[in-house]
């Protein structure tokens, strides 16, 4: 049970990383030295696996998939993105400058610690880093990430989340914001309780976490360099996406009006724009901002450690 228990309290700080944008759970994982027993715990679910369920095998299909570990973890992250929606949501409506300071500086400082990884610069590889960048710049400045909450959109969101979850350097919740439903899932869905949110994320999030877990493997594996160069270079285009200083438009309907749902009009869309001023609410975001690049400075120098270690 105390084994358990630890696993739950780890699962807490994988939690708070995934719902932070910019924070990878993957590289806390690593930090608390789950990691690699969480990859193999998710590869292990095959169809041997599915046999041994429906067989009723239920003892062996628990030591197979390690599966007491893994609720011991799951528990423990959900009630970490539970309770953190909740004091995102006040963050987002009273201080939305503030709150995205300290994701841009978050991403800011994560570009140079995932490019970091990477072995050897050539020319392919700069190539594709440069790709990446091109790409996510001209996503965000032509079309903007705006809310969807079409079944298919939540159910791929669930997919491309997750597998950025488990990989140390990336962030599932900063996906999310790319993908233009961060608050959508994990803020208003989460304290509102819209499971018609909620199921088809959880969907993809089930599906792309058995489906892809090998795939992300075998591709890291055999072309870790051009991968992890393509998403340095998307993470850097992308920060137009996070810019604390924003300008909202909003959704409007056929008639031309605003729809607003549970009481608030809803943005389909920021477009960023410089300061009006440099006062004090500017200085304070600065700060900010410096906060955020500092946090995942010393969060991926401890994951650094922690590499050591288990070497």
């Amino acid at each position: 049970m105390k084994e358990y228990v630890n696993y739950f309290i780890k699962g807490i700080a994988v939690g708070v990383a995934n719902i932070i944008p910019g924070v990878s759970g993957g590289t806390i994982a690593l930090i608390v030295g789950i990691f690699e027993r969480l990859i193999n715990a998710i590869k292990a679910f095959d169809l041997t696996a599915a046999k041994l369920l429906f067989t009723g095998k239920w003892k062996a299909f628990a030591e197979k998939t390690d599966f007491y570990f893994l609720i011991s973890l799951a528990i423990g992250i959900a009630l970490a993105i539970i309770a953190l929606a909740r004091v995102f949501d006040y963050l987002f409506r009273d201080y939305p400058v503030y709150i995205w300071s300290y994701f841009f500086g978050l991403v800011m400082a994560s570009i140079y610690f995932v490019a970091k990884t990477i072995d050897r610069w050539n020319f392919v590889v700069i190539l594709f880093f440069i790709l990446g960048t091109v790409f996510a710049v001209y996503v965000s400045l032509m079309h903007p990430a705006a809310e969807n909450s079409n079944f298919w959109y939540l159910f791929l969101c669930g997919i491309v989340a997750i597998c950025s979850m488990i990989l140390p350097g990336l962030s599932g919740s900063f996906v999310l914001i790319l993908m233009g439903n961060y608050q959508l899932v994990a803020i208003q869905a989460i304290n509102n309780h819209e499971f018609f949110v909620l199921i088809p994320v959880a969907l993809g999030a089930i599906i792309g976490l058995v489906a892809f877990s090998h795939v992300l493997a075998w591709v890291f594996k055999h072309y870790k360099d051009q991968t992890i160069a393509t998403l340095s270079g998307f993470i850097l285009g992308s920060l137009n996406v996070l810019w604390p200083w924003k300008t909202a438009e909003y959704l409007k309907n056929s008639a031309g009006e605003i729809v607003v749902k549970h009481g608030k009009e809803v943005v389909a869309r920021y477009a960023s724009v410089l300061p009006q001023s440099l006062d004090k609410h500017f200085w304070i975001a600065v700060v900010v901002m410096v906060l955020g690049i500092l946090s995942i400075t010393v969060i991926e120098l401890m994951a650094g450690k922690g590499a050591e270690q288990v070497k």
